[in-house]
């Protein structure tokens, strides 16, 4: 009663070049995912027995300790650290120089801390708004660490 409107060759033919065309980006980007993977592992292996190596004995233990959990643990750190770098990078963060230089900053906050001026000219500026900002997100991220650390959201597990 209808007749279609493409012929079934022409049909088959697309349908053979879709398929066949998606495969290879798939393929591809699993192949880098196992390279990544397969280096990761063998970074991590070396790392594991360096540590081995430099703890002595008490590191081949803390290693038995692992046990099956030593693959995923390694692979975490290693992921870990490369986001850390990648942070690093963004924000051309870049360690202290001196001693000195730590001290300068940490002297300064504790001068301003218990400076009235400070608290004053803060409040009159609006520049408080802002300091309790950074108070919040520093209690934040103190109560995130101390969830983690816990490994329970409210109180400590006594099982």
């Amino acid at each position: 009663m209808f007749r279609p409107s493409f012929r079934p060759s022409v049909l088959k033919r697309s349908i053979r070049f879709n398929s066949s065309s998606s495969k290879r980006p798939i393929e591809g980007a699993q192949k880098k995912a196992q390279e990544a993977l397969a280096s990761t592992q063998q970074a991590a292996g070396k790392a594991f027995n360096t540590a081995k190596q430099a703890l002595g004995p008490v590191g081949e233990r803390l290693g038995g300790l692992l046990g099956s959990y030593k693959q995923p643990v390694f692979y975490n750190l290693a992921v870990a650290r490369e986001l850390v770098k990648h942070v690093y990078r963004a924000e051309s963060l870049s360690p202290p120089t001196s001693i000195d230089t730590v001290r300068s900053a940490y002297q300064t906050l504790w001068s301003r801390a218990s400076s009235r001026e400070y608290w004053v000219n803060a409040i009159r500026s609006g520049e408080i708004a802002r300091i309790g900002v950074y108070a919040v997100e520093a209690y934040g991220l103190y109560k995130i660490g101390e969830i983690i650390g816990r490994r329970s959201l409210v109180g400590y597990n006594l099982h």
